[in-house]
C-alpha cells in the first residue's frame, strides 16, 4: 500500500511519500536508544511542563491539523476538531496525574518485617522505546493515548501510522518537536506494514502497541511473543447495544444513532449490534431508523456534513459484500443498503433486521454506517446474543432496573459497561477488550503502568 494521502471524498491523490530505508530506519533507532538514556532520567515537572506544550500548540492547531485529519480519511470536520481537542484534554489530564499515577508504593509494615527486610517499596520505571503501530480511523487519538502516557512515564515512542495518514504522522512528531520535547523522544516512521517486522525484532524495541485489525494484532503479537516483547493489543469489536423495557426508548433510539454513526461508523467501540427487548422493539425500531434516514450524508469538509464517506475504496467494498450477502441469506434493509453514484468512497446509514448466525455480518465486525438490528425475548436471550461475537471491546445498556444493570455487569464479556449512554473513552477510564478484541489496557493507571518495569526495591535488616 503505497503511503499517500487519497482523499476519499473524491478519490484524488494529494499528497505521496516515499517509505524511509534502512538507513534511515536505522538512524532513528539509534536516536530513540540515545534519547531514552537521558529522558529516561528527567523529572515528572519538566516532563509535564512540554506536554502542557504540546497541549498548548494543538490546540492552536486545531482547525489546521482538523482539515488535514479530514481530507486524509474523510471523518466530518467537526469531528476532526473534536478530536484534536480531547486529546490536548488527555495530554493535559496525564501531564497533571502521572507522578502519582507512577508513585512508589509502600508495602504493608507487617508484609516487609515478615520477608526479613527493613524497608521495601515497588517503583515504576520505564521499558525504553516503545513502538506503536496505530489505525487511520482516529489518527490523533490512537496515537496521543499511547504516547501522552508512554511520553510521561519516561519511555520514548517511535510511531508506525497507517500508511493513508502520513500528513497526520508527520505532524505528531512536528507537534512534540515544536514542543520542546528532546530529539528522539516521539518520531514518526514512514515505512510500510512490511518493516514492522524487523523493526520490532530489532533489541532496542522494547515493547509494543498495536490498535487495529485482528491478523495485524496476531502478526505483531506472534513477532513480539518470539522476541519476548509486552504487547498491548487493541484489535476492534462488534459491540451490543440493548434496550430493556425500561428504557427511555426516546433517548435510547437518538444516542443509537450517533452510537452507531460516529466518526462515519468506523470506530472499535461503536456500538454495531442493536439488541432490543421484543416489548419495546417496534417503538425502538421506527425511531432509530427514522433518525437514521435523517442524516446529513455529503461532504466531510461540510460543517453541516454528519455523515462522511467511509475511508477507502476496499473498505466500502468490505462493506458491501457484509451487507450483500446478508441480504442474500434473507435479511431485511430498512433503510439504505446502496451505493449512491457519484465521486468519493460514501455509502449510506444502513439498518438491517432479521439477521441470523449464518449471515457474515453476524460474526464480523462492520467498519461503516451499517447497524444490525435484533429483537429478543427476555434478559437471557439479550445476554446471549450480546456475547455470541468473537469480539469483546465494549457493550452499551439501556435500563433502569437495578437488577438488570447487576446482572449485566456479572455476565457481559467485554471490556467496558455503559448504561443508559453510548460508549465513550476517558483519560480517567481504562480502555481495552477481552477474547479477539486483544489484551492489556490503555488509558487511566492501568494504561501509563503498561510500559513500565514494575521494579521491587528491598532493604535487609
Amino acid at each position: 500500500m503505497p503511503i499517500a494521502t487519497v482523499n476519499p471524498a473524491n478519490g484524488e491523490t494529494l499528497k505521496t511519500y516515499e517509505a524511509m530505508g534502512a538507513e534511515e530506519i536505522e538512524r532513528r533507532l539509534q536516536l530513540a536508544e540515545a534519547t531514552f538514556r537521558t529522558y529516561r532520567t528527567s523529572a515528572f515537572a519538566e516532563r509535564a511542563r512540554l506536554m502542557h506544550r504540546a497541549a498548548d500548540l494543538l490546540d492552536e492547531d486545531q482547525q489546521d491539523i482538523g482539515r488535514i485529519m479530514t481530507t486524509e480519511m474523510g471523518k466530518p470536520v467537526k469531528q476532526a476538531r473534536a478530536e484534536a481537542a480531547k486529546c490536548a484534554k488527555s495530554m493535559r489530564w496525564y501531564a497533571d496525574h502521572a507522578e502519582e499515577l507512577l508513585a512508589d508504593e509502600q508495602p504493608a509494615a507487617a508484609d516487609v518485617k515478615d520477608s526479613g527486610g527493613s524497608r521495601a517499596l515497588v517503583r515504576y520505571r520505564p521499558l525504553g522505546p516503545v513502538l506503536a503501530v496505530m489505525p487511520w480511523n482516529f489518527p490523533l487519538w490512537q496515537v496521543i493515548r499511547f504516547a501522552a502516557p508512554a511520553l510521561m512515564a519516561g519511555n520514548v515512542g517511535l510511531l508506525k501510522h497507517a500508511s493513508n495518514v502520513p500528513q497526520t504522522a508527520l505532524y505528531l512528531e512536528d507537534l512534540f518537536h515544536r514542543a520542546g520535547f528532546p530529539e528522539g523522544a516521539f518520531q514518526t516512521l514512514l515505512v510500510g506494514s512490511g518493516a514492522i517486522e524487523e523493526i520490532l525484532r530489532d533489541e532496542r524495541v522494547k515493547a509494543a502497541t498495536l490498535t487495529g485489525s485482528e491478523p495485524a494484532g496476531r502478526a505483531v503479537a506472534s513477532v513480539a511473543g518470539d522476541m519476548v516483547k509486552k504487547t498491548v493489543l487493541e484489535l476492534g469489536g462488534s459491540d451490543p447495544y440493548v434496550v430493556m423495557p425500561s428504557a427511555d426508548i426516546e433517548r435510547a433510539a437518538q444516542i443509537a444513532v450517533t452510537a452507531r454513526v460516529q466518526n462515519n461508523g468506523q470506530s472499535c467501540i461503536a456500538a454495531k449490534r442493536f439488541i432490543v427487548h421484543a416489548d419495546v422493539f417496534d417503538a425502538f425500531a421506527e425511531r432509530f431508523v427514522a433518525g437514521m434516514k435523517a442524516l446529513t450524508v455529503g461532504d466531510p469538509l461540510g460543517e453541516e456534513t454528519e455523515v462522511g464517506p467511509v475511508a477507502s475504496e476496499a473498505g466500502r467494498s468490505d462493506l458491501e459484500e457484509l451487507v450483500d450477502d446478508a441480504v442474500e441469506s434473507g435479511a431485511t434493509v430498512l433503510c439504505g443498503g446502496e451505493r449512491p453514484d457519484g465521486p468519493g468512497w460514501f455509502y449510506p446509514p444502513t439498518v438491517l433486521t432479521d439477521i441470523t448466525r449464518e449471515m457474515r455480518i453476524h460474526r464480523e465486525e462492520t467498519f461503516g454506517p451499517v447497524a444490525t438490528l435484533y429483537r429478543v425475548a427476555d434478559l437471557d436471550e439479550a445476554v446471549l446474543l450480546a456475547n455470541d461475537t468473537p469480539f469483546g471491546l465494549s457493550s452499551n445498556v439501556w435500563t433502569r432496573d437495578e437488577a438488570e444493570v447487576e446482572r449485566f455487569v456479572r455476565d457481559l464479556e467485554a471490556g467496558g459497561v455503559f448504561f443508559n449512554g453510548m460508549t465513550a473513552s476517558h483519560p480517567a477510564f481504562p480502555f481495552g477488550g477481552v477474547k479477539r478484541s486483544g489484551y492489556g489496557r490503555e488509558l487511566s493507571g492501568h494504561g501509563i503502568r503498561e510500559f513500565c518495569n514494575i521494579t521491587t526495591v528491598w532493604h535487609g535488616a
